[in-house]
């Protein structure tokens, strides 16, 4: 009997520990107020935190210790919001909530997404992982996470980015902030879902592994088959003075420059005058698959990939940047390299290299970051990339409106010297009736000792206040240059540093900039609301009390030199008031934007802040910020690469973006050209200028030669008169551009728009990366090759186009061979499209009682809604505003102009509306002169017009 109880007790036992076992492995989880918790019972992380921010967004934090006592995010203003419920099934916690369903496993803290449909969308690989990191003395982890392996779907967003990838499935991206590239931390998917990843350090989309020089992954032998390096054939003026074997291509960063051969340098050890280098030598991979290369480089270069030119590219000197190629290798064979070089001074070049990864891998949602605390991002569910994008702003803080002005034409120099030269350009404008709203002041206003001061030089700037309140008179506006740089001998540097506002290294390290003799200089630390109030009353006393309109924030990465390796760039960015450099590395142009986004809204709140800044960030969009593409260079495969780049930002979730028009670096072969060299660079401007006009933001900028619209071709040239038109144009599209701007705040929408997302059945639309919608009805194909009088253009399917032009109409689906003289760009309308067009005007807001006509294309239903507001307020934000909606019925041939809903202070109450008809069959050139088909006037009251 003993023995069968004490058996009897065994199994009891057993039982207990097995089902204690059991619930261990299971994990456990608490439900919160506004979420789940999840203690996994194995993984990396040790808890998993899911927080329910409404409209199908889940907030995932996986912490590696027991606290979630993270850094406040700069870049996400929500809080949790929204009802849901909490289940268990299947070992895995179920959280559901409106649209959008997270699952967790309780073993692993695995985390995967559902639609509303219940259709999984997105699911971890694994619970990521944590590799512990020492900054600066203080611990952090290097953080990653895959999703979606060996998926199929279409990826974009990340910021922006000069490579000319639009759908990034396959691609490694470094979200990195340097001048040209914008760091976003955000996506979207062609399945309609966005992922914010919340870290301001150095991230990576793509392999978790940067790239680095080829030796770290390569075998490479010399020109004569000698391991250890390339052949490195040094020549001054093509005598060769040197040959010496390198083992790897490297003068990457500014502490690499002494290692230039002295027999081919100038005085001051840089490169020589007609100095070149070519690399020759074979590279074995171990890893077979298609190879990834990365040429950081300036100056000319060429190289060749087993006799194949894979690269010609040209950079300024100071202004290096990576240039991406694949190219396919079978592990153990040699493969030639070639690579011609010609420097120009000090400029800087290397070769690097990553292994292919696994095909389930690179085609996956990876993401990376250098420092975090935790794996902290927000998934935003959504059924199409507008909703996803929406979510974001609702993270995030939503696109606030910039003045309408500011969608007019935008003339810039590096640099207007004195006041002639500035006023003379407005006015020679006006004196051409060319429109123009906008005049900017570039850099170096002030005396050269003084950068910092936010003070113009009085002798070639006698009375700034009088030259601004000129400009009011000529009825332009005015944006300056203000940097977050600053001299220590100016009194702004002396008031922050002596509050500990002040980054000193750079001043420590003795490093002096490129002006004249060259000048100590530091940045300010914009992470503290003290440092950011001074830094916006410095300039408020300084530059805000003479009339400045608007504010040009160049160097917002920060730059504080451009070619330092990035462990010296995160030292001399801090530490910050929050934490290392290294930890907030992205996140500058954010906070240094809200310095006086911030100060100007409180001291003017009736007044739309508006801010150029060369950076940027997750939430940028809220601080009334456009970003530019930096300082790119002039040639057409960078007009082609700003493209992309350019849309890339704009499904980001910001979106104002601009480019310097023609380039801001010109190769010298332009500053005294021939009549060959003349021609290309007025058909260059041209073509950069057309697809300008199709920006969010239409603003020419660049080093000489001059880029005013006179300067860059004579009067009644083809060129000249196609500058002209398109400039006038953009103004009398401002009915349908300035209602696209309301949409941003209104709607959440964006202005430029990858096809995909209009398109998202069409699997063509999602890998174009040449041609964009402006708005949801026109379609714009820029021309990117010289001399190119036609080009390829994809019309999405599932539905009709018309040429803008010639009215001629082509079913969707298919590539046509469009026209493209040098005068004309392709563009192209939807059909069922209703485009507002207004008057010519010399600056907006010019002739506000002029008629609108409503070009109205038939072979589909249509619809658009008008807005209008005063155009400077805030009081929009208020709903003093007036939407005019307008609706075209295919079927039975009607437009109908609906009642106008909303009003605003000065509203123009009548109005008359021309309309002008586009019908299959019946092509009609486009023609703004011509008399239009109907006329309505209009007051507020619905009104219907048959065809």
């Amino acid at each position: 009997m003993r023995s069968m109880v004490e058996g009897a007790s065994r199994c009891a036992l057993a039982l207990a520990i097995f089902s204690a076992t059991a619930a261990h492995a299971a994990g456990t989880f608490e439900k919160t107020p506004d979420g789940v918790v999840v203690t996994p019972a194995a993984g990396p992380a040790k808890h998993v935190r899911i927080q329910v921010m409404g409209q199908g967004t889940f907030h995932v934090t996986a912490v590696p210790t027991d606290s979630f006592d993270l850094p406040k995010s700069l870049m996400v203003l929500a809080r949790p919001e929204g009802a849901f419920t909490v289940s268990e099934t299947g070992g895995e916690v179920v959280i559901r909530a409106d649209k959008a369903t997270a699952e967790v496993s309780l073993a692993t803290g695995q985390v995967r997404f559902r639609d509303a449909a219940g259709k999984l969308v997105l699911a971890g690989k694994d619970a990521g992982a944590f590799t512990p990191e020492t900054i600066e003395g203080q611990g952090f982890y290097k953080v990653s996470q895959e999703f979606n392996p060996d998926t199929d779907e279409a990826f974009y967003g990340l910021g922006q980015h000069q490579n000319g990838q639009m759908n990034y499935n396959g691609q490694d991206v470094e979200l990195s902030q340097y001048n040209r590239d914008v760091a976003v931390p955000f996506l979207v998917s062609s399945r309609g879902y966005g992922l914010l990843w919340d870290n301001n350090s150095i991230s990576r989309f793509g392999d978790p592994v940067p790239y680095a020089l080829a030796s770290r992954d390569l075998k490479i032998w010399d020109a004569e088959g000698k391991p250890g390096g390339f052949t490195a054939r040094y020549a001054l003026n093509g005598d060769v003075k040197l040959t010496r074997t390198e083992a790897d291509i490297n003068f990457q960063h500014l502490k690499d420059q002494p290692n230039w051969p002295k027999v081919v340098a100038d005085a001051a050890g840089a490169p020589a005058p007609g100095a070149t280098v070519v690399w020759e030598g074979e590279v074995e991979p171990a890893v077979g698959g298609n190879q990834k290369f990365q040429l950081y480089s300036s100056g000319y270069v060429k190289l060749y990939v087993d006799g194949k030119l894979a690269l010609d590219r040209w950079r300024q000197n100071w202004n290096p940047w990576f240039h991406d190629f694949d190219a396919p290798m079978v592990a153990g064979s040699r493969h030639r390299i070639r690579l011609e070089w010609t420097p120009d001074s000090t400029s800087y070049i290397a070769l690097l290299h990553d292994n292919p990864l696994p095909d389930p891998d690179r085609h996956s949602l990876w993401l990376t970051s250098e420092v975090g605390k935790a794996i902290d991002y927000y998934f935003v569910g959504s059924d199409s990339i507008d909703g996803a994008i929406a979510g974001y702003r609702r993270l995030t803080g939503k696109a606030v409106m910039l003045p309408k002005w500011a969608y007019g034409f935008w003339q810039s120099r590096q640099r207007y010297e004195d006041v002639a030269q500035l006023l003379d350009v407005v006015k020679e404008y006006r004196k051409r009736d060319l429109p123009l709203d906008n005049i900017v002041m570039d850099w170096r206003y002030w005396r050269d000792p003084e950068w910092g001061s936010h003070k113009f030089d009085p002798t070639r700037f006698p009375d700034p206040k009088a030259m601004i309140d000129q400009i009011h008179d000529l009825n332009a506006h005015f944006m300056i240059s203000i940097w977050p740089k600053f001299y220590p001998t100016t009194d702004n540097y002396k008031e922050l540093d002596a509050k500990g506002h002040i980054y000193h290294r750079n001043v420590e390290q003795g490093a002096r900039d490129w002006v004249g003799p060259g000048y100590l200089n530091s940045f300010y630390d914009p992470y503290s609301k003290e440092a950011r109030d001074i830094y916006w009353r410095q300039v408020r006393d300084n530059l805000k009390v003479l009339g400045v309109d608007a504010w040009w924030m160049d160097a917002s990465e920060p730059d504080m030199h451009s070619n330092l390796d990035i462990p010296e760039r995160t030292l001399r960015m801090g530490p910050t008031a929050l934490g290392p450099g290294a930890e907030y590395f992205n996140s500058y142009a954010l906070m240094h934007t809200k310095s006086v986004f911030d100060g100007e809204r409180a001291e003017s709140p009736d007044k739309r802040s508006f801010i150029l800044t060369r950076s940027g960030f997750g939430g940028l969009q809220r601080n009334g910020a456009a970003v530019w593409s930096g300082d790119v260079v002039a040639r057409w495969q960078d007009l082609a690469d700003q493209i992309s780049a350019g849309v890339n930002f704009s499904m980001s979730g910001i979106p104002n973006w601009t480019t310097d028009i023609g380039g801001f670096s010109v190769e010298h072969r332009y500053e005294k050209p021939n009549a060959a060299d003349l021609d290309e660079w007025r058909e260059l401007n041209l073509r950069w200028f057309q697809f300008g006009a199709f920006s969010p933001l239409f603003r020419s900028h660049g080093e000489f030669p001059y880029r005013e619209i006179y300067n860059l071709a004579p009067e009644g040239s083809e060129v000249y008169d196609s500058l002209a038109w398109y400039d006038r144009l953009r103004y009398r599209l401002m009915p349908y551009t300035y209602t696209l701007a309301a949409d941003t705040w209104q709607a959440d929408s964006t202005i430029m728009r990858g096809l995909v997302m209009d398109f998202p059945a069409d699997l063509k639309a999602r890998d174009v990366n040449d041609e964009y919608l402006y708005g949801r009805e026109l379609l714009v194909a820029p021309v990117h090759e010289y001399k190119a009088r036609s080009r390829a253009v994809y019309l999405p399917a599932g539905t009709a186009w018309y040429d803008l032009y010639s009215g001629a109409r082509h079913e969707g689906g298919q590539t046509i061979d469009a026209s493209a003289p040098l005068s004309r760009m392709p563009l192209f309308v939807r059909a069922g499209a209703i485009l507002p067009v207004g008057p010519v005007m010399d600056y907006v807001g010019q002739k506000p009682e002029a008629p609108i006509t409503l070009y109205v294309y038939a072979g589909a239903d249509g619809a658009f809604s008008l807005y209008e507001d005063d155009g400077l307020s805030n009081d929009y934000a208020k709903g003093a505003f007036a939407r005019i909606p307008i609706a075209y019925d295919d079927k039975v041939g009607t437009l109908t102009i609906g009642a106008r809903q909303g009003r605003y202070p000065g509203m123009l109450e009548s109005r008359v509306f021309n309309i002008r008809w586009i019908t299959p069959g019946a092509p009609k050139p486009l023609d703004f002169d011509s008399a239009p088909d109907r006329s309505v006037t209009y007051a507020g009251q619905p009104v219907t017009v048959r065809r």
